[in-house]
């Protein structure tokens, strides 16, 4: 039997890299998707719709604004609508905008925790909910980052979101365990996608000979440790944070 055969998960950022390779795994290993994203594309509708009879699961595109509460609601009455039990959320979707401290522009760290902080967390609020009247408990997984855990110049919102982030899951660890709800996070390191697409050459090759590995990580083994955390392979495992990042600092 595949590690998620009759689970169903919530994965936000579908539309690209961690979040697409993400849903593609999760539907070849046996599970149910709702499939969240910001904006429906030809592309994105094609490849769930492949996707479905390929793996012969369930894959329901979402799309709703982070931004955006009512959004968010809306989203959430729509995946409650189709009375299908949730067993598993993960939170990918994020932003990133980049700058020195003294340049940080307020405006841009509203939006940045908008995003990858208020937003996840009601959405969490929201999707939990769903699992604890299932009543079978689940898994609730965060996407931080490296910069989340050891700062980065040039990354205060960034950095400082993620690191939010990781205080909130444990602190949900701690409140849902009796429920049978485990919540971890995940902190990524050098990832090759799109976020680094405009990212001088010099500047890459240098990140990757800090790296105990000395390459970038791919998508789908970020992803690979994501449906660990969803299955019951990591039944025992709640309130940690699990860094993927090649070998950063050793």
């Amino acid at each position: 039997m595949k590690p998620l055969t009759e689970k169903t998960a919530v994965i936000t950022g579908c539309l690209q890299g961690i979040g697409r390779a993400a849903m593609d795994m999760f539907a070849k290993n046996g599970a149910n998707v709702f499939a969240c994203s910001l904006k429906k594309t030809e592309e994105f509708e094609n490849h769930i719709e492949e996707l479905k009879k390929e793996c012969g699961v369930e894959i329901i595109p979402v799309y709703f604004d982070m931004m955006d509460d009512e959004s968010i609601k809306s989203a959430v009455k729509e995946i409650q609508k189709a009375k299908i039990p949730i067993d598993a959320l993960v939170n990918i979707a994020g932003m990133d905008k980049d700058a020195l401290f003294q340049m940080v522009k307020m405006d841009d760290l509203r939006s940045t925790y908008q995003v990858n902080v208020f937003a996840q967390i009601l959405f969490s609020q929201y999707i939990v909910k769903l699992m604890l009247r299932h009543g079978k408990g689940g898994s609730v997984i965060f996407t931080s980052s490296i910069s989340g855990l050891e700062g980065r110049a040039g990354q205060l919102a960034y950095a400082s979101s993620k690191a939010a982030i990781v205080a909130a899951a444990k602190t949900m660890a701690a409140e849902l365990g009796t429920s049978k709800i485990r919540v971890n996070t995940i902190a990524p390191g050098f990832i090759d996608t799109d976020m680094y697409k405009d990212v001088p050459k010099e500047t890459i090759e240098n990140k990757i000979k800090r790296t105990a590995l000395k390459r970038m990580g791919q998508p789908e083994e970020i992803a690979s440790v994501l449906m660990f955390l969803a299955s019951e392979r990591s039944s025992h495992i709640t309130g940690q944070v699990i860094r993927i990042d090649g070998g950063k600092g050793i």
